[in-house]
């Protein structure tokens, strides 16, 4: 009796354990805001500008101000279920912002300049997952008591993004 009370329980037990926990945040359920972790090192994250051309918003940038929490941005899981998103599941990251241009505002890991290295740029396509794709999707993990971000499609090494 007792050996095939603890199977089932078991199984039930491995199943709780495989299931991605939520994120979770602090506004609006379909709205977030990426802040740092470390207080006192700079606000949210927006839109903004690398280099000499101060007035195209094409990259993600951190706030310099600690009292400006960014732009409101929503998470799009690469397969939706219950409107609940997820830690380490691909997601698409889009800004929630008046556009600046006919340009979208989803995220994508971008390689343009070579002094900065791979930086995060809008541009990106939401959803439709494959090899077109691939630089739009991204994870949100648990990193001691905080989140980060980290780029990791299934065929590529996973990267931190802080």
């Amino acid at each position: 009796m007792r050996t095939t009370l603890l199977l089932p329980l078991s199984f039930l037990l491995f199943a709780f354990i495989g299931k991605p926990l939520p994120v979770l945040g602090n506004a609006s359920p379909d709205l977030y805001y990426i802040l740092a972790a470390i207080c006192g090192r700079g606000g949210g994250l927006t839109l903004g500008s690398r280099g000499n051309n101060k007035t195209v918003l094409l990259h993600v940038v951190q706030e310099q101000n600690i009292l400006k929490y960014g732009s409101p941005m929503t998470f799009s899981p690469v397969n939706p279920k219950n409107g609940v998103i997820r830690e380490s599941i691909d997601l698409n990251i889009k800004f929630e912002v008046a556009k600046t241009s006919v340009q979208s505002t989803v995220w994508k890991l971008d390689n343009l300049m070579q002094y900065w290295g791979r930086i995060c740029a809008i541009g990106g396509v939401r959803g439709n997952p494959g090899p077109q794709t691939t630089r739009n999707w991204f994870m949100i993990e648990k990193f001691y008591g905080d989140y980060k971000l980290v780029f990791y499609p299934s065929h590529y090494k996973k990267k931190d993004l802080s």
